[in-house]
């Protein structure tokens, strides 16, 4: 078996993976669309296809939620570990095709580079799993045992689907390393490895005060309005500066990592010109998006304002989502919340709260040797002396459910996603030298991992 000195050694073929992106981006392939099964199902049916050809033996796993997960396998060899890699192949859908600058459908090279939905969030990950495959086959192979596995129902969120999967049939995913591409860099060309998600759940609160509206020249300043207890409901879950407060809960912690610069987080997140930032000048976008509990309302409900009319509101209804870092027990946190909010109903309001979608956080040791060893060749590819080691904000439950099936493997988050790619978003993109890069880093990975 040949291998290279060094990831930058791998040289992936741009044409090919565009070839590969351009299919699978071609199917507009979200689960949670019944009308677009079909498309759903040809996703699946080329993914398969395209592992038999780098020479797996690949089966297709039917899962409670009707979105067959792929599993390409190869046994391993001289006594060498085994791999997981990991990524999806349903993408959100694309809601108004219209607002796009092209067909969301069609892989579109514009200004260096390539558009379409699923383009980074996660098919460019799968082409990327793709062409790593076929540079360790052009590099003589790998004795590694080989576990690939492509998920139909990721952006549903997996725990119905995947994660009962992993549950019932352990023996199919497991690993001494598991790779899951479905994160990315801080910025295009800046190797990263994610070393922590939050988690979180869904809080939905309701309250009610009237049994139904009244006029509010009559009645108003002394009727107890809906629409207002529940602002102040949501008020009292932030301080002065914005900050997440919830009674009884540590929401004070700093990030030991690689920091957020600020003018970046303020782009990324696009923050519009003179509105501040949360937190004080000694709270950091880090600290604040990574360490620490928050809480954001997604969605309010009351009279909407076209249907406006002088009355004092009976009723009214929030979603609250909360995160919840590593470290911090997320189903503890959300019940923390539910007390919170009692506490903090004014005027006597009835008020009814229902937790659902809770996840819990979780954290890798960026020092162990899978990793590690991932995070050298990353550097190698970017040829970068540094690597970042960042968090995440966001939620990926497969993490959670591995972890706790195989407590002994170690587990890596990285990707083709920058900040640019704008996933789940219109003109969706992706860095095409993420793609090479990161191919090659996974592709000397895993012929290094073998020794």
């Amino acid at each position: 078996m040949t291998t290279p000195n060094d990831a930058q050694s791998y040289q992936p073929q741009r044409d090919r993976i565009f070839a590969d992106l351009s299919t699978l981006v071609s199917f507009n392939s979200p689960h949670s669309t019944p009308e677009l099964a079909d498309q759903h199902e040809a996703a699946c049916a080329w993914t398969v296809n395209a592992l038999k050809e780098r020479g797996l033996d690949v089966t297709r796993h039917a899962t409670v939620d009707d979105a067959d997960t792929i599993i390409a396998t190869k046994a391993p060899a001289n006594g060498a570990p085994t791999v997981l890699l990991y990524a999806h192949y349903d993408v959100v859908p694309a809601n108004n095709p219209e607002a796009w600058t092209n067909n969301p459908f069609e892989l579109t090279e514009r200004e260096g580079r390539w558009y379409g939905r699923g383009a980074a969030d996660c098919k460019g990950n799968l082409a990327m799993h793709l062409e790593a495959l076929r540079l360790i086959e052009e590099h003589g192979g790998t004795d590694l045992g080989l576990r690939v596995v492509v998920e139909g129902s990721e952006e549903l969120g997996g725990e119905d689907g995947l994660g009962k999967l992993i549950e019932e049939k352990p023996e199919l995913f497991a690993a001494d390393a598991i790779l899951i591409a479905d994160s990315g860099n801080v910025a295009a060309g800046v190797p990263t490895v994610t070393t922590s998600l939050r988690g979180g759940a869904q809080i939905n609160v309701t309250v009610e005060t009237l049994r139904g509206p009244v006029h509010s020249g009559s009645f108003g300043g002394g009727a107890p309005d809906a629409a207002h207890a529940l602002v102040a409901i949501a008020n009292s879950l932030f301080d002065e500066h914005g900050r997440t407060t919830i009674d009884g809960v540590d929401t004070t912690a700093k990030w030991d990592g690689d920091p957020y610069d600020r003018e970046a987080f303020r782009a990324d997140a696009t923050v519009l010109e003179g509105v501040q930032l949360l937190g004080t000048v000694d709270d950091e976008p880090a600290d604040l998006v990574w360490a620490r509990p928050s809480v954001t309302m997604i969605g309010f409900t009351s009279t909407p304002v076209a249907e406006a009319m002088n009355a004092v509101n009976p009723r009214a209804e929030a979603q609250f989502n909360l995160r919840v870092p590593a470290g911090q027990n997320a189903a503890e946190i959300a019940d923390k919340m539910v007390e919170h909010i009692k506490a903090h109903t004014p005027w006597g309001a009835k008020v009814s709260v229902e937790v659902s979608g809770v996840n819990e956080p979780f954290a890798t040791d960026p020092e162990a040797p899978a990793v590690a060893t991932l995070g050298q060749c990353l550097k190698e590819a970017y040829g970068a002396d540094e690597l970042a080691v960042i968090g995440s904000g966001g939620s990926i439950p497969l993490t959670i459910t591995l972890q706790e099936q195989f407590p002994d493997a170690e587990i890596a988050l990285f990707g083709v996603e920058e900040p640019l790619c704008g996933i789940h978003g219109v003109d969706e993109s992706v860095d095409p030298a993420e793609i090479e890069r990161i191919a090659a880093a996974e592709a000397a990975f895993l012929q290094r991992y073998s020794k």
